[in-house]
């Protein structure tokens, strides 16, 4: 066995006996040439690594599953989201994965922390065959420095095995692809899929089980901080612009996915970034495409030009779901920290394609509560077979997916922190004005920009504000650099009776879906739409 480090740090505590050659805690460059010299993708214009993750191009949420054992069982919200799986099939898997690993000729090991408050940080160990996906974690996560690895103790281990594929009937998954989660032995199994995304979020749902035990909101959500030390978070589900608001050349980007909000402040748990980068643009997102032009960044199943080898991004023959992946730094306006106040401002991002909900309303801390629990955004129609309109999505605390407690548990600790700390709270809708989805238009994001940068700069102090008769909502009269129309959705419809039957409808959605959450208390029940 060849290994590249000292053998103090062997991966004996990962019960990993390996017969190849050990690649430890190389940097960028080293794992770029590893990667291209081993045939895992190749260079774009510019030095871009460019990897095909087919057939996954996303994340495979019914494959996640966490153990179920005594120590966490009881805290644990089980259903869909968390799959349970005994201790003996993951034991089954884990054994299995092992022997896989150990018989491969190289592996890459990562040693990193996610979270920059070292009061709240993890120390965590990637093990994975694969040299890109290890420069992969280590563009997400927050890199020690050399006399930070000298003692390196990981307390959490990722197990990554992208070629390996489970069995079901022996090892209880649903399929030969697997993210199991282990929060007791602080240790995830990954394999039967290439899609680098897996590496993130599964960290992320080790975040969100582990912050709250230890009085700290997780948040899936984007942050930055203005030039007198205003901090910001934007929470939005994919699409709705959470990335491309935040990336904001007059402020600190704090981090552009997932923050922790302690007694001291916000702080990111990564990095890097993880964007989409479909019909990326220079004039649109001049940061986040100058990332896409720079050695170390690596491209998700994006397509070349063969000729030029320049990226396309306008093309999605592989997936719509194209990404880069870049260290935080290479954001020009960045916080080296990783870490800010409390937040002065929340918005809550949703990109309506019923065309109903307001550009821009401040909402109440039950409403704040409400719509964080509800998560709401809409797909638009024609996105498959058969869908003839837009379908409302929910998810939970804008993350539903990656929640481990039960959303009342984050959103009561949202609550504590918004009264705590005087935070206000938005609702932005970045989605279509002047009806739906294919009869309206998409809101111009030079509106939403001039919209989010006024209440970030206290623009709309003394501006009056008038309630939505079904949203209840608070709109404001005016907003600079917005026509005035533009704020009131029923007046940019060409049919208000039409507006008022859209806007009934989606209310229903709002109310149905609330039902889910059982007991909650009143005030946030009926801080929700009005009959």
């Amino acid at each position: 066995m060849a290994i590249t480090t000292s053998p103090l740090n062997a991966l004996e505590g990962q019960g990993l006996n390996p017969k190849g050659t050990i690649h430890w805690n190389l940097i960028a460059p080293m794992l770029v040439q590893e990667a291209v010299g081993r045939h895992e993708g190749t260079l774009a214009d510019m030095g871009p690594f460019v990897a095909i993750t087919a057939p996954h191009t996303g994340r495979s949420p019914n494959d996640k599953f966490v153990v179920r054992e005594p120590s966490t069982e009881g805290d644990v919200d089980w259903g869909k989201v968390n799959q349970p799986i005994s201790e003996a099939h993951f034991e089954t898997l884990l054994g299995d994965v092992r022997a896989y690993l150990d018989c491969l000729d190289d592996l890459f090991v990562q040693d990193l922390y996610c979270g920059a408050d070292p009061k709240h940080r993890l120390s965590v160990r990637y093990v994975t065959p694969n040299a890109w996906h290890a420069n992969f974690v280590r563009n997400m996560f927050i890199r020690p420095v050399a006399e930070e690895l000298a003692s390196f103790a990981p307390n959490f281990t990722v197990l990554h095995a992208p070629e390996f594929h489970a069995t079901p009937e022996k090892h209880g998954t649903r399929t030969g692809t697997f993210i199991v989660l282990h929060l007791a032995k602080r240790t995830i199994l990954i394999g039967g899929t290439r899609y680098a995304g897996e590496l993130k979020k599964a960290m992320f749902t080790v975040m969100n089980y582990l912050m709250p035990k230890q009085g700290v909101l997780s948040m899936h959500c984007s942050a930055n901080i203005g030039p007198k030390g205003d901090t910001a978070l934007f929470f939005g589900l994919s699409g709705t612009g959470k990335t491309t608001l935040s990336a904001d050349p007059e402020r600190g980007l704090i981090g552009d996915d997932e923050h922790g909000w302690s007694g001291e402040g916000v702080f990111n748990y990564e990095g890097g970034c993880y964007a989409k980068v479909i019909n990326l643009s220079p004039e649109q997102e001049p940061d986040i495409f100058a990332t896409t032009q720079m050695f170390g960044t690596i491209l998700e199943n994006v397509v070349l030009d063969p000729a030029t080898r320049k990226v396309r991004f306008e093309e999605q023959t592989i997936t719509e779901n194209t990404r880069a992946s870049y260290p935080l730094h290479y954001i020009r306006n960045h916080v080296p920290s990783g870490r800010g106040g409390h937040p002065k401002n929340i918005v809550f991002l949703t990109a309506d394609a019923f065309g109903v909900l307001p550009p821009i309303a401040r909402l109440t801390r039950e409403q704040a509560m409400y719509y964080f629990m509800s998560g709401y955004t809409a797909k638009v129609a024609g996105t498959e077979r058969g869908v003839t309109e837009p379908q409302a999505t929910f998810s939970s605390c804008f993350g539903a997916v990656f929640l481990v407690w039960h959303a009342s548990k984050y959103a009561e600790m949202l609550g504590t922190l918004i009264d705590e700390h005087g935070s206000r709270v938005w609702l932005v809708n970045t989605g279509w004005s002047g009806g739906p989805y294919g009869v309206g238009s998409r809101m111009k994001l030079t509106y939403t920009r001039a919209m989010v940068r006024a209440l970030l700069d206290d623009a709309l102090e003394g501006i009056p504000f008038a309630p939505d008769p079904i949203f209840g909502l608070q709109l404001p009269a005016a907003v600079p650099n917005v026509p005035t129309e533009v704020l009131h959705p029923r007046q940019t419809w060409k049919d208000g009776t039409a507006y008022d039957a859209q806007a009934k409808k989606l209310a229903e959605m709002f109310r149905k879906n609330f039902e889910k959450f059982g007991h909650v208390a009143p005030d946030i029940v009926a801080a929700g739409p009005r009959d």
